[in-house]
């Protein structure tokens, strides 16, 4: 059995480990794994490889995106040649996964679909897949994508458009290629985005929730302390991020640490240079790292997890900090308060700084070592990759049939 998976990434950041796992998962059990991705990264793979085009080509589809709101129909030579690897390989089943990132042309990948009518498992990680254009809509409560998107008040967000606004046709684009295959199935992390999903125009189709997975092996109770954190007397605030944005909640962190005194520490961890010198230097700010020993020590070292969002499914930081013994304080955003319960975590109403703020005074005063446990019993319980992703293969043999 032959199962290609393609993503933006592949064993980087959260889509990227996700599909790098499951083909773990696929070649654990005596099949072949091969993974199409955009972007170049170091981090190495158990799968066979298939790079989708390159630099020119991603920058290209970006000016396309940038100009005539195009997302998602650039890159059609790195697409020609992808799909002809694919008739080579003649996978059983295809797996998609994160298809926006100028990587990728939907509409000539989707007529192949069509064409050899291949069972499909596409993971949606945001609402892409059902607008006209942008990947989160209820930060400013649009409905538009439910009959058809037109004058995109997103425009200018990513995939940012400074030209033209294309989202009535994106829309109707989309709606006539993604509804037009026999054997597809979509698979959601949160509950949230499943519901979201029921109402799109892909509603005719199964929706299989399955969480998302993390190594507890990995992500685990570290004892070692960060050189950064040694000997610091105070409670330590952490926040996390691949790609640090308006909408992670950059700007509440900074309201935060006007707020929390002294005995407190904001630590964020996925900066650029670019951001880290726009942070007051009461916070400590960290570049992306991709050692997950090093992200586990920083989990397990703070008192509490802090993720502002404005706009997520379900968050795999959430998991991680849970998985170190750390609680989650989360905004009421998509699919985030899913991960906790009241032993864990805490719920806050987007945007109310007063109750984060509060909520972050009030955990940090409870014995973290009663915590921990609670924490790390519900990663165990809830969301253990070896669990989740026997889910993913059990569901890619049943289609198969």
């Amino acid at each position: 059995m032959k199962i290609v998976q393609i993503n933006t990434t592949v064993n980087t950041g959260s889509t990227g480990r996700i599909t790098e796992e499951i083909g773990e998962k696929i070649i654990e059990a005596g099949y072949d794994s091969y993974i199409a991705y955009g972007i170049k990264r170091e981090n190495p793979s158990k799968s066979k490889l298939i790079k989708i085009g390159g630099i020119a080509d991603r920058y290209m589809h970006a000016g396309l995106t940038r100009i005539f709101d195009l997302h998602g129909f650039g890159s059609k030579r790195s697409t020609e040649k992808l799909i002809e690897k694919l008739r080579k390989i003649d996978p059983d089943v295809i797996g998609l996964h994160n298809l926006h990132g100028y990587y990728i042309n939907i509409e000539l990948l989707f007529n192949y679909l069509k064409e050899v009518q291949k069972p499909v498992i596409w993971t949606l990680f945001d609402c892409w897949a059902f607008t006209g254009h942008c990947t989160y809509f209820d930060s400013i409560g649009c409905e538009k994508w439910i009959e058809g998107c037109f004058s995109c008040p997103k425009k200018t967000r990513y995939p940012a458009s400074y030209g033209l606004d294309n989202s009535k046709m994106n829309y109707k684009r989309k709606k006539e290629l993604f509804t037009g295959l026999n054997n597809l199935t979509i698979v959601t992390h949160s509950n949230w985005l499943a519901e979201l999903v029921k109402r799109s125009f892909l509603k005719k189709y199964p929706v299989e929730l399955i969480r998302s997975g993390i190594d507890l092996n990995k992500f685990s109770i570290k004892k070692d302390i960060p050189g950064l954190l040694k000997g610091m007397d105070k409670k330590i605030v952490l926040g996390v991020a691949s790609t640090w944005s308006e909408r992670k909640g950059l700007n509440d962190f900074i309201n935060l640490s006007r707020r929390l005194g002294e005995n407190y520490q904001i630590v964020l961890i996925g900066l650029s240079e670019r951001r880290k010198k726009l942070l007051p230097g009461n916070i400590i700010a960290l570049s992306r790292t991709e050692s997950v020993e090093e992200l586990a020590s920083y989990y397990s070292a703070a008192d509490v997890f802090v993720n502002p969002t404005t706009a997520d499914n379900f968050p795999t930081t959430n998991l991680e900090a849970l998985a170190c013994g750390t609680p989650v304080i989360t905004y009421d955003t998509g699919g985030s308060p899913e991960a906790i319960s009241k032993h864990t975590g805490v719920v806050v109403q987007k945007g109310d700084i007063n109750r984060l703020h509060t909520a972050i005074l009030s955990f940090t005063k409870i014995d973290k070592t009663i915590i921990s446990k609670e924490c790390r019993l519900r990663a165990e319980m809830l969301f253990n990759k070896q669990d989740r992703y026997e889910e993913y293969l059990d569901l890619m043999l049943t289609v198969d049939q």
